[in-house]
């Protein structure tokens, strides 16, 4: 079997791993996944920055940028001060990321990334309802 048969095999069994996982997810574990996708999409992102691949930057951006975008949109705002909070956290990281796109600096992203992580940290240790 040739080499890219197989990795589009491998690609079609992956894309249907995750969405099996996204339509089992309950709502926490769904952020969590949301959040995951992010922070690959920023770490690719930090590669393509490495190798001057600015073209190939710009897509992960734009994808990480979509994520965290939909994240903030899904806030309950009228919840009170917690909904509030994590909207300013998506708000600096969204800054961050259209920063980075410009400017080309991974300690941009680097900050993104940091706050994803706590975030997601946040996310994990809430108890499953």
């Amino acid at each position: 079997m040739p080499v890219t048969h197989m990795n589009s095999k491998v690609a079609a069994y992956q894309q249907v791993a995750a969405h099996g996982s996204v339509a089992a997810a309950d709502p926490q574990r769904l952020i969590t996944l949301l959040l995951d996708g992010a922070l690959t999409r920023i770490a690719e992102a930090r590669g393509c920055l490495q190798r001057a691949a600015r073209e190939e930057k710009t897509n992960h951006l734009r994808r990480a940028l979509a994520i965290v975008t939909e994240l903030r949109a899904c806030l309950a705002l009228e919840h009170g001060e917690l909904p509030a909070n994590l909207d300013r956290l998506y708000e600096f990281v969204e800054r961050q990321l259209l920063r980075a796109h410009t400017d080309s600096s991974a300690h941009l992203l680097d900050d993104a990334s940091g706050v994803l992580n706590e975030i997601r940290a946040a996310w994990i240790l809430l108890p499953r309802r």
